[in-house]
């Protein structure tokens, strides 16, 4: 999953060598804390949020089919 979170944050922002991606997992959950460059955090929370809850969808779906859960934080 966390390939697959870094295809979609590194096709969004303009500095993705700044981009970090922390992995924290507790049994079926895992949690994912994003760290960007703060002129790239508009464009992955995007307006209203639409972005980033597609992307955390994106993350459940995958997750649910291996029965987990899986949270996304944006630093």
């Amino acid at each position: 999953m966390k390939d697959v979170l870094m295809f979609i944050i590194g096709s969004l922002v303009e500095k993705p060598q700044e981009v970090k991606v922390g992995v924290n997992e507790d049994g079926d959950i895992t949690r994912f804390k994003l760290t960007l460059a703060s002129s790239d955090r508009g464009k992955v929370i995007g307006k209203e949020g639409r972005v980033v809850k597609a992307i955390r969808t994106v993350l459940q779906t995958a997750a649910a089919r291996q029965n987990k859960k899986v949270y996304l934080d944006i630093d």
